[in-house]
C-alpha cells in the first residue's frame, strides 16, 4: 500500500507574529513543529504499512526550515517525504494550498491512501483534507477515529459525528482525516533518527510542478484576512468605599455603565 501522509508546520507558541502587509503568519521554521493532529495521521500511515506493507511518503508546503520537521516525521517511520517549497506559495488560503499539496500528490504519482490530520492547530478550518480529495477527484471520509477493516481496494472505517459514531466503507483510492482518539503516536528512536538523516527528502518549486500562478500564494486565495491584530489587555481598579450596602450600590452603578458602554460601541461598529 502506497500511503502519503499530509504534515504542516504550525507555531510553538501562542505568541504568533503576523505579517502586518499580507495578513499572515510568519513562519521562520524556529518555533515550529509539527502540527498536533497531523502526527496522528502520520502514526495510522505507518501502522498500515506495518500491516500490510508498502511505502508512507511525507508531503508538506512551507518554507525550506520544514525540512526539519520531515526528517523529525521519518524518524517516527515516514520513508520518504515531498517539500514544496516555494517564495510563490507564500501567503495561500486552504483553496491555494490544497491546489498546491495535488500538484505534490501527482508528481508522487499512483497511490492508495492520503490521510490528513482533521485540522491544523493555527487556523481551525478543518478545510485541507476535504479541498484536496476535491482537487484529485477521490472519496473522502472526516474524523476518523478508528480504522475497522483494512483490505485490498478499500476500508472500512469509522468516523464521530454529532448523533455518536458512524461506519463507512470507502473505496481506495481515498482521502481521510483523522481525530486523535484514533491512536498514540509514536516517539522517534535512535535509530529512526538516524535513518530519517540519510531518508529521501525532494523539494520542488512552483515550476517544478507546473504550477498554475494564478492559483498558487496570494493570487490564488479567494479569502483574504482583511484586519489582524492583537487585542488589548488592560486592567482596571475601582475602589468601592462605605458599607456593604453602599458598596453593592456602586457596584451596581459601575456595571450599569459598563453595559451602556458596549452597547454603544456594538451599535457604533
Amino acid at each position: 500500500m502506497k500511503i502519503i501522509v499530509c504534515i504542516k508546520q504550525v507555531p510553538s507558541t501562542n505568541e504568533v507574529k503576523l505579517d502586518p502587509e499580507t495578513k499572515t503568519i510568519i513562519r521562520d521554521g524556529r518555533q515550529s513543529v509539527i502540527n498536533p493532529f497531523d502526527t496522528y495521521a502520520m502514526e495510522e500511515a505507518v501502522r498500515l504499512k506495518e500491516k500490510l506493507g508498502g511505502t508512507v511518503c511525507a508531503l508538506s508546503m512551507g518554507i525550506p526550515a520544514v525540512e526539519r520537521l520531515l526528517r523529525e516525521a521519518m524518524s517516527r517511520g515516514v520513508d520518504s517525504a515531498l517539500l514544496l517549497s516555494d517564495r510563490a506559495f507564500a501567503g495561500a488560503d486552504t483553496l491555494a494550498t490544497a491546489y498546491t499539496l495535488s500538484l505534490g500528490v501527482r508528481h508522487l504519482g499512483d497511490f492508495d491512501l492520503i490521510l490528513c490530520g482533521r485540522m491544523a492547530i493555527d487556523g481551525d478550518t478543518a478545510q485541507i483534507g476535504p479541498e484536496l480529495a476535491e482537487d484529485l477527484g477521490i472519496p473522502q471520509v472526516t474524523n476518523v477515529t478508528a480504522i475497522l477493516e483494512a483490505r485490498k481496494g478499500e476500508l472500512l472505517c469509522a468516523k464521530a459525528t454529532d448523533q455518536g459514531t458512524q461506519q463507512v466503507r470507502v473505496k481506495l483510492p481515498a482521502l481521510l482525516t483523522v481525530a486523535k482518539d484514533i491512536n498514540m503516536p509514536r516517539m522517534a528512536s535512535i535509530r529512526g533518527v538516524k535513518q530519517s538523516l540519510q531518508a529521501p527528502l525532494e523539494v520542488l518549486s512552483a515550476a517544478d510542478v507546473q504550477a498554475d500562478p494564478q492559483r498558487i500564494g496570494l493570487k490564488g486565495s479567494p479569502t483574504q484576512v482583511v484586519r489582524t491584530f492583537t487585542p488589548e489587555k488592560t486592567v482596571e481598579c475601582v475602589w468601592l468605599e462605605g458599607d456593604t450596602a453602599q458598596q453593592a450600590g456602586q457596584l451596581a452603578k459601575v456595571l450599569l455603565e459598563k453595559t451602556q458602554r458596549g452597547e454603544d460601541a456594538a451599535w457604533q461598529a
